[in-house]
């Protein structure tokens, strides 16, 4: 039985993430999933939050991803998502701008306001302040 599998993180921007890993966690839809190696074949939507990879030499790798898909197959598990970010690429403080922009954008009740594309970025925004805060408490930071 083989001990690590393989796993990608790609954005529609670039390639955030490839290497060897004994365990991936992410946020399905249906709740928060880990996928060990030889994990039965899955596809699944992802939300917003935070991805933790368990690399072969025990580190952990963390990633803030907007939602998207994740799938496992024999080869290895990918990531796809709307967007990804490095954990340590992550900016609190913006996070908390762009909640607040999207929270003012709600509350203003002007005509030109969409406020199903603000809702979505509120909730964006949401989670990213979320999954900082709980990487910084796993790190130790917060």
């Amino acid at each position: 039985m083989a001990s690590t599998m393989i796993v990608d993180i790609v954005s529609a921007e670039a390639q955030i993430y490839q290497g060897t890993a004994k365990m991936l966690f992410a946020p399905a839809v249906m709740g928060e999933v880990g996928i060990m190696p030889q994990h039965t074949p899955l596809l699944t939507k992802i939300k917003p939050g935070e991805v933790r990879v368990i690399t072969e030499d025990d580190q952990e790798e963390y990633f803030y991803v907007s939602g998207g898909m994740l799938e496992v197959l024999p080869s290895g598990v990918t990531v796809l998502a709307d967007t990804a970010q490095r954990a340590h690429d992550l900016s609190e403080a913006a996070a908390e701008e762009a909640k607040e922009r999207a929270e003012k954008a709600l509350a203003d009740h002007k005509d030109d306001v969409d406020y199903a594309a603000a809702e979505v970025q509120l909730a964006e925004a949401v989670a990213q302040v979320e999954a900082i805060r709980k990487i910084k408490k796993r790190l130790g930071k917060g």
